[in-house]
């Protein structure tokens, strides 16, 4: 695992894209897939995966976009349901082609159908290849993903109920707590460690705590971000604020300057 801390989000968002774009290069000209976490998280980086298509030094065209997950009942084209803002967020801003967004459909109401959709959804992404890098935010809990404290630590994709935190923290996305979803599609952990990289953004001193949880504490369920210490590609891009809840940052610092003379 790899930490990265830069001073401020700014400098973070710029850090993570090219730690994803240097995962993006996948020998062998396959399509590449990029796994798209949404939150204002990972929006800066998404604005400077935007500045390097701009500027010539990525093209998504060809990519495919694979969604974290999906809220269960919100009809189509709702504003806030997760396919329409990876479609604002992202889409629009690095090229990468609609019909190229991959998103679990949570659209049914039946358990059965929804079942259908999670097993669905994890064939198409072993259809794709798997994901090539995963962009992943931490949630203040420690989920990652819609996956709640509690979550098995090999979870595939599956039906989850939103923790009443997790609510109240999305409910500023909605005109209040009562049109917040209950329920959502969501990889499960085992699906999103199936990617070669995953890349965790995460700024404000509103992420220190499950963040030091996540990166130094117990591998657990109870936190499962913590999850991300048992990928062999993880990559955690913080600001100082983020950062700030670690006891090991000096040894992080020194193994980012890499080795002398480099």
């Amino acid at each position: 695992m790899e930490i990265l801390v830069s001073p401020g989000p700014d400098d973070t968002a710029s850090r993570a894209a090219e730690v994803v774009l240097a995962g993006l290069r996948r020998p062998g000209g396959h399509a590449s897939v990029l796994g798209l976490a949404t939150g204002s998280s990972p929006l800066g980086l998404y604005r400077e995966l935007g500045r390097a298509v701009a500027e010539g030094r990525a093209d998504f065209s060809t990519t495919y976009g694979v969604a974290l997950d999906e809220y269960v009942g919100l009809p189509p084209g709702h504003p806030e349901g997760y396919r329409q803002v990876l479609l604002r967020e992202v889409c629009g801003v690095i090229g990468l082609a609609p019909e190229r967004l991959e998103v679990p459909d949570g659209s049914a109401t039946d358990a059965d159908a929804l079942e259908a959709a999670a097993a669905a959804y994890e064939a198409r992404i072993a259809e794709l290849g798997g994901v090539d890098v995963q962009v992943l935010g931490i949630g203040a809990n420690g989920h990652l993903g819609f996956n709640e404290p509690g979550s098995a630590l090999a979870s595939r994709t599956r039906v989850k109920r939103l923790s009443a935190r997790t609510r109240r923290d999305n409910a500023r996305f909605f005109t209040g707590l009562d049109d917040v979803p209950t329920h959502c599609l969501t990889q499960g952990l085992g699906t999103i460690l199936a990617a070669r990289r995953l890349v965790l953004v995460a700024t404000g001193d509103a992420k220190a705590e499950a963040v030091a949880a996540a990166l130094e504490g117990p591998l657990t369920a109870s936190v499962p971000a913590s999850v991300l210490q048992w990928h062999p590609d993880t990559v955690v891009c913080l600001d100082e604020a983020a950062a700030a809840g670690l006891r090991n940052r000096q040894y992080y610092d020194d193994s980012a300057a890499g080795l002398p003379g480099t």
